[in-house]
């Protein structure tokens, strides 16, 4: 598609979450930036900005995944995984009250106990890639901890 359309803003975002998959989040981290460079008023805006503020956790680029994960945050209050890689920055930087907060914001849009442990999430959450699990270990999952979401 993207050779039909080198500015099709969603095919870039899926490449560069494709790249992601197979444990490249580096590459796929430009794609995703023009992404929502091309499209900045997209009624989904809110996918792509969270999915660009989860490569920078991952990356542990740990302010700039803040920056766009509050911007997902306020275009797309409802997506809990917003909240979750939120309160996951947050604990990584040591703000755990701020970090608290989003964990209470995701029990509150799914459910109390629905994200109970970072076991239940490691067995939920399939990346594609032993790269992409380990850099989700180092980040995402070490963030929760730091939240006080725990292990079991």
């Amino acid at each position: 598609m993207i050779a039909f359309n080198p500015n099709s803003a969603w095919a870039l975002a899926l490449l560069g979450c494709c790249k992601f998959y197979v444990g490249s989040s580096e590459e796929g981290l430009p794609l995703l930036e023009q992404a929502v460079r091309l499209s900045p008023r997209d009624p989904q805006i809110g996918y792509l900005t969270v999915r660009l503020g989860l490569l920078y956790l991952l990356l542990s680029r740990i302010d700039e995944a803040i920056i766009w994960l509050s911007k997902a945050r306020s275009t797309a209050p409802a997506l809990p995984f917003v909240h979750l890689f939120l309160a996951s920055a947050y604990g990584l930087k040591g703000e755990t009250e701020r970090a608290h907060e989003e964990l209470v914001e995701v029990s509150r849009l799914n459910g109390p106990g629905h994200v109970s442990s970072i076991t239940e999430l490691r067995a939920n959450l399939r990346h594609g890639s032993p790269e992409a699990d380990a850099q989700f270990e180092t980040t995402v999952f070490a963030g929760l901890r730091k939240a006080g979401l725990p292990e079991e």
